[in-house]
């Protein structure tokens, strides 16, 4: 019998004890590349929103293409190391289980491992996997290190050209490999704007050739609880564990960890794949309001970082396009085409960045919904104060 706890540390702030560990299965770095093109596409949909944005493009200097422009979290493999650890060690008092996730790159893990401090951190991407018309993510933790490289490469040549691999054998490949975890991240994500129906019946023709591949389903910290309650009833139509994943992409540490009594990350692949055991703790964050968390994280993306190489401190050394011109396929920050943001940028930036004042802040949590309005919703997501969910495999 598969069982998945789910506790909220707000209601059930001894839910740690008796673990060992706590891991944060889904957290970003400045290796991923966040695609741009989800602008391009939300403006198509409103006539206002695409003439502003065509009649900016007309304005530019050098030609534009959103879908081939991208952003990078702020956040280096290091200091991401570091918010997910701290999270776990100072909050929880527990030995901090991290993986990182970049989108389609091991980049980040490999790159952590080259220090003593860190060479036991699991090598993990977030798979960009096409399929009919929508893009599923899966997340890929532990992958084996004389290997690595090899699965990673055939991983995205699937990703480029889909016709060029058979997915079955990429996942049953995954399957094999006992210490690795095979995720479906946000599986109910409607990331393209398919509409919700045509959207689940793509997401079950998907299940039902792959899901006795996957090991979970994600409970995402950054996605609302009418649609993470709806992950828990696809859970229990397909018989899978629920897993968290924070999905990090600023500064805030994940919303959500699994607790476990595993010491290592190969002993937590094997309490959830082996003993079919998962305990979803959501961390307070995620009793706040949505709305402003994701404001918050934006802060997070074009707030200027001193700290850092000086030609990433600023946003537009984050954000990235291909030069069109040159038609050389090289990818240049976005700072090297201008002296400085256009004023309709810093605009609208001055405004999402009064939310950098308390007051402010205070205020707006006051009127968006938030910890209270989560608990009187406790029928959309069953979070009083602790729900055991079991499903028979």
């Amino acid at each position: 019998m598969a069982q998945t706890r789910i506790s909220c540390l707000w209601n059930q702030p001894d839910a740690a004890l008796n673990y060992q560990a706590a891991v944060s299965l889904h957290s970003h770095s400045n290796r991923s590349k966040e695609s741009l093109g989800f602008i391009q596409e939300f403006a198509e949909k409103s006539p206002i929103l695409n003439w502003a944005l065509k009649r900016q493009y007309k304005r530019s200097h050098v030609p534009v293409d959103l879908t081939k422009a991208y952003w990078t979290p702020p956040l280096t493999p290091e200091l991401s190391l570091k918010t997910e650890s701290d999270q776990i060690e100072n909050r929880l008092g527990l030995l901090g289980l991290v993986a990182i996730t970049d989108h389609d790159t091991i980049e980040a893990p490999l790159t952590l491992r080259a220090a003593a401090s860190s060479r036991e951190i699991p090598i993990a991407l977030e798979w960009s996997v096409p399929f009919e018309n929508a893009i599923f993510h899966l997340g890929v933790h532990n992958l084996p290190a004389n290997r690595a490289l090899r699965i990673t490469s055939d991983l995205s040549a699937y990703t480029r050209v889909p016709s060029s691999r058979n997915l079955g054998d990429l996942l049953e490949m995954l399957d094999d490999l006992p210490e690795v975890l095979v995720i479906f991240n946000h599986p109910l994500w409607d990331l393209y704007g398919m509409g919700s129906e045509k959207f689940v019946q793509v997401v079950d023709r998907f299940l039902e050739r792959y899901a006795r591949f996957l090991h979970a389903f994600e409970l995402n910290a950054t996605r609302g609880c009418k649609e993470n309650q709806r992950v828990i009833e696809l859970s229990d139509r397909w018989q899978r564990l629920l897993i968290s994943g924070g999905d990090r992409h600023g500064c805030e540490p994940s919303g959500a960890v699994n607790l476990t009594r595993a010491e290592s990350f190969s002993e937590f692949a094997d309490e959830v794949r082996a003993q079919q055991r998962s305990h979803v703790l959501f961390m307070p964050q995620y009793a706040e309001s949505l709305t402003l968390r994701t404001m918050q994280t934006l802060l997070d993306v074009i707030r200027e970082y001193p700290e850092l190489e000086a030609e990433s401190r600023r946003w537009d050394g984050r954000v990235f396009h291909a030069d069109l011109a040159a038609n050389n396929g090289i990818d240049r920050a976005v700072s090297s085409y201008w002296n400085g943001p256009p004023a309709f940028l810093k605009r609208i930036f001055s405004v999402i960045r009064l939310l950098e004042n308390p007051s402010t802040r205070r205020a707006m949590a006051r009127v968006l919904p938030g910890k209270a309005d989560l608990e009187l919703r406790s029928d959309v997501f069953e979070f009083s104060p602790e729900v055991v969910y079991e499903a028979t495999l």
